[in-house]
C-alpha cells in the first residue's frame, strides 16, 4: 500500500494562499488534466484506489480533474488543508502588505498565531496527527488501498521532514513539491520511504 501526496495545480500567486477559498487558474486547470491523464496512462504503476482531498478550493479543483481521468470519486478531508493565516488568507498580497506589514508564516515565533489563523506549531501539529493516524491505518492494514491525498506545498513539506525523522520549524529548508508534483510515501523492511515519484518540466 502506498501514499501519494499531491501538491495542488498552480493558483494565481497575486494573493495570499493559506486557508484562501481561491481556485486554481487557467494553467492549473491544464496541469491538473495532465497530471489525471498521466495517471490514466501508468494506472498499472500507480493503481490508485481513492482519491482524498484537502477541502480548500484549488486542491478540490485540481482533484476533481484528476478523479474525472480516473473514473472514482473525491473524499474531502480538512485535516489536509494549509496553514491557516486567517485574516489575510485570500487577501491581495498588495492589501496585505499594506495592512499586515512584514507578515509572514516564516516570520512568526512557533507559538504566535496568525490573526484568526493558527501558529506554526499549531499547524505542525495537526499535520503530524494527520499523518500519523494515516500511517498507522496502513500499518495495521485498515486499508489496503493506495491514496492519492491532493495537498499543498507546507503540507508536503512537514511530511517529508516527518518521514525522514527531522525536526521541523516554519523556517526549515523546504523540500522541494512543484504544482502537481506526485510525492510517494510507504512502509518498506519496516521503515517509511518518501521519495518525489512524478513533476511536470518548467512548473
Amino acid at each position: 500500500m502506498s501514499i501519494y501526496l499531491v501538491r495542488h495545480g498552480r493558483d494565481d500567486e497575486g494573493y495570499r494562499g493559506g486557508w484562501s477559498q481561491r481556485g486554481l487558474n487557467a494553467e492549473g486547470y491544464r496541469q491538473s488534466e495532465r497530471l489525471g491523464i498521466y495517471l490514466k496512462e501508468n494506472k498499472q504503476l500507480y493503481n490508485i484506489h481513492r482519491i482524498v482531498s484537502s477541502d480548500l478550493s484549488r486542491a478540490l479543483d485540481t482533484a476533481g480533474e484528476i478523479a474525472a481521468k480516473l473514473g472514482l470519486s473525491v473524499e474531502r478531508d480538512s485535516d489536509w488543508r494549509e496553514a491557516n493565516n486567517g485574516a489575510v488568507a485570500g487577501m491581495p498580497n498588495e492589501i496585505a502588505d499594506k495592512r499586515y506589514p512584514g507578515l509572514y508564516f516564516a516570520g512568526l515565533r512557533m507559538d504566535e498565531r496568525y490573526a484568526g489563523g493558527e501558529s506554526p506549531l499549531e499547524f505542525y501539529t495537526r499535520i503530524k496527527n494527520t499523518f500519523e493516524r494515516w500511517r498507522r491505518e496502513q500499518e495495521e492494514q485498515l486499508h489496503r488501498e493506495n491514496v492519492l491525498v491532493v495537498t499543498h506545498g507546507g503540507v508536503i513539506n512537514v511530511v517529508y521532514h516527518l518521514v525522514r525523522e527531522l525536526e521541523w520549524t516554519n523556517l526549515s529548508k523546504e523540500f522541494p513539491s512543484s504544482y502537481t508534483s506526485v510525492h510517494k510515501i510507504e512502509h518498506s523492511s519496516g521503515k517509511w520511504e518518501i521519495e518525489l515519484a512524478h513533476q511536470e518540466r518548467n512548473t
